[in-house]
């Protein structure tokens, strides 16, 4: 289901937490406001069938029938995270268990098994009742599934038992089994196929084959669990949006699997305002966005946008300073988000969310921050329809995946080889030299990318050997690094010079390496400039690369460190170790030039350029996600798409401010 609408700002709403006598003038302040979207029921199962089979809807149709007459669309949250006590009463197999023994009980959220039958049961009964009941609303335009997907890693016996059909289906015969993941150590060999179990205990020193299964499994476990209810809403609602709340990164589950069968994918974004967040939440919050944007290759929505100081099971944060809220709000807009839907309306005064903050304080008396958000929804309001059908066309691509980061995860190589936050540090390096870049699946297409980066390859496939070698050969450039083609796709470790099946595209073979760990080491480039490297080293013998950089110390000082190799049209460049930011920036712009990549350029601390295109012209979007104000040399003169006043020369920016200029087709 398609749908390209206009940029839209939304709120989260909880009708069941208040009077009902407030819901009409807070759906009037919204409207007033410029709010457009509403998002409501996820947690609601408890209010909507108080009892089994005993279904109450007075509320939830007068509430929905109030936010429609004042214009506002609704996105339903399907309750599923939330099973109310008297069903987990009548069927305690909803309730995972830990890998410590011991029952997820109710009290939190997220206490339901994705493989219990009384769980599918009476999720499917829910959702076909919520969805037959509002398929017709003129209020309604789409779904939320669940909330949150997250590992349970939960050890029930329906777990085991689908665990075991997901083996048998993987591997038909134990004598697979006991080869694909190498049982023969310690003597854990199977020969009967119900000695397969869930890694009970939950240890990460079990076999890292059957571990890394066990975690596809729970990824596949969600997505059906998922599809159950996809499947009722396309039935009953073929007109409606489907769509789900991902949240904070890095995440165990494959969100590529879970939304798969979704028509975008949505993220709850909460940048951090705390002065020791100031250097890294810009940038940490720009990666979550662009991979966000590459689980489908298309737009996506923010469901949840921070709207003052979270507080919760941790104290709470620092308050958003002026224009905060305001500046991260357009840069999930300038990463490609369509819709940004603020949580909370207002704060809670019951349940354990009390002070996690809303658009309106408990007082509920609009402030500041209100004041802040109005400013916003009139802004994006007035771009909104401009912006329709816009979206990033970049040149560079990073590549990503859930397996590589549970492996890691599983048997980690080096103390602080940590695979999502080295991810971060190339997204950095390209976010501050102005080169705007995706984060997509390493099993995504790599058409009409320059460049592509793939730090640590560690499980590889020939096919992904294959596509890589292809692209570079055709004319690309590929970045590889250190801890690439380690072991095959079960998690094996190959009988191969490393880097694998990518020695001969990289023209380097691994032939010793250093766990360096919190040590640090120098490296030395072609200027003799020196730069500190840690985590990892690899030693390399060079059969066509040249380097491009050396070691300047320890017991391999003057071997290559990095290196070029030509590869048909393109170039394949190996990096040994972990360099520091400063030199992966030089490098990154060296490779930019010379591909000639728009846009290149240092920008200061926290200030971020991305540009949207679609059939309303381009759209550069320059914002200072910092405390400090900014001075960007412009290198034409444009107007402003906020305003329409002209810009040329300098553009000034105070803290937290931003600007978007319109681009000549």
């Amino acid at each position: 289901m398609e749908f390209n609408r206009s940029v839209r700002m939304g709120v989260d709403y909880y009708p069941e937490h208040w009077d009902s006598a407030l819901w009409e003038q807070d759906a009037r302040l919204m409207a007033e406001s410029g709010v457009h979207l509403v998002r409501v029921g996820e947690f609601a199962w408890s209010r909507m069938e108080p009892a089994d089979g005993q279904f109450d809807w007075k509320w939830l149709d007068q509430a929905l029938d109030i936010l429609h007459s004042h214009g506002l669309e609704i996105i339903i949250g399907t309750p599923t995270m939330t099973p109310p006590r008297w069903l987990t009463e009548k069927c305690p197999d909803i309730l995972p268990i830990l890998p410590n023994g011991q029952r997820y009980h109710e009290g939190v959220r997220g206490h339901r098994c994705y493989n219990s039958p009384s769980m599918r049961t009476y999720s499917a009964r829910i959702v076909q009742k919520l969805s037959e009941r509002y398929a017709k609303h003129p209020g309604v335009v789409g779904w939320q599934t669940d909330n949150e997907f997250s590992f349970t890693d939960c050890q029930c016996p329906a777990c085991a038992d689908a665990f075991r059909e997901w083996v048998q289906a993987r591997y038909s015969t134990l004598e697979q089994v006991n080869q694909r993941w190498g049982t023969v150590v310690w003597s854990g060999e199977y020969s009967d196929w119900e000695q397969i179990t869930p890694p009970y205990g939950g240890s990460t020193f079990q076999n890292p084959s059957f571990l890394l299964d066990y975690s596809r499994f729970q990824s596949d476990s969600i997505a059906a669990f998922q599809q159950i209810q996809v499947d009722i809403i396309r039935r009953n609602c073929p007109a409606h949006v489907i769509t789900h709340n991902f949240h904070s990164y890095p995440q165990k589950a494959d969100q590529y699997k879970i939304a798969a069968e979704l028509d975008f994918a949505s993220f709850d974004y909460y940048p951090n305002p705390s002065p020791n967040k100031i250097e890294t939440a810009p940038y940490s919050g720009a990666l979550s966005l662009d991979l966000t944007r590459g689980i489908k290759r298309r737009n996506f929505w923010i469901m949840e946008q921070l709207s003052g100081p979270p507080g919760c099971w941790f104290p709470m944060w620092r308050a958003p300073r002026p224009g905060f809220l305001r500046a991260y709000s357009w840069q999930t807009i300038a990463r490609g988000a369509d819709a940004v839907v603020h949580f909370r309306w207002r704060s809670a005064t019951v349940g354990a969310e009390q002070f996690w903050h809303g658009l309106i304080d408990h007082s509920n008396v609009p402030g500041r921050r209100f004041k802040e958000f109005q400013q916003l929804c009139t802004e994006v309001n007035r771009l909104g329809e401009r912006l329709q059908g816009s979206t990033l066309d970049n040149e560079v691509a990073i590549l990503h995946s859930h397996e590589q980061l549970y492996a890691l995860h599983i048997q980690p190589q080096a103390e602080g080889l940590n695979y999502y936050e080295n991810i971060k540090v190339w997204h950095r390096a390209l976010t501050k030299l102005g080169i705007s870049t995706d984060v997509i699946h390493s099993s995504s297409s790599l058409d009409g990318y320059k460049i592509i980066i793939a730090p640590h390859l560690y499980l590889l496939d020939e096919a992904t050997a294959e596509r890589l070698q292809t692209f570079a050969a055709a004319g690309g450039t590929l970045i590889l690094t250190h801890r690439s083609g380690v072991k095959d796709d079960h998690n094996v470790c190959v009988m191969a010079s490393l880097p694998g099946l990518l020695s001969a595209c990289s023209g380097v073979r691994v032939t010793e390496y250093d766990p360096v760990g919190g040590d640090t080491l120098t490296i030395r480039d072609d200027q003799d400039n020196q730069y500190a490297a840690s985590q990892w080293a690899d030693v390399l013998e060079l059969d066509t690369a040249q380097p491009v950089a050396v070691y300047a110390d320890q017991f391999y000082a003057e071997s290559a460190a990095v290196t070029r190799n030509p590869w048909g049209e393109g170039e394949v460049y190996y990096i040994a170790t972990q360099p520091e930011e400063a030199y992966l920036r030089k490098l990154l712009r060296r490779i930019g030039d010379k591909r000639q990549l728009a846009g290149i350029e240092a920008l200061p601390d926290g200030v971020q350029i991305t540009t949207r295109t679609g059939p309303n012209g381009s759209f550069r979007f320059i914002l200072n996600l910092s405390p400090e104000p900014v001075s960007i040399q412009l290198n034409d003169t444009y107007t402003s798409a906020l305003d329409g006043t002209v810009k040329e020369d300098q553009l000034l920016l105070d803290p937290y401010d931003l600007e978007i200029l319109e681009i000549e087709k």
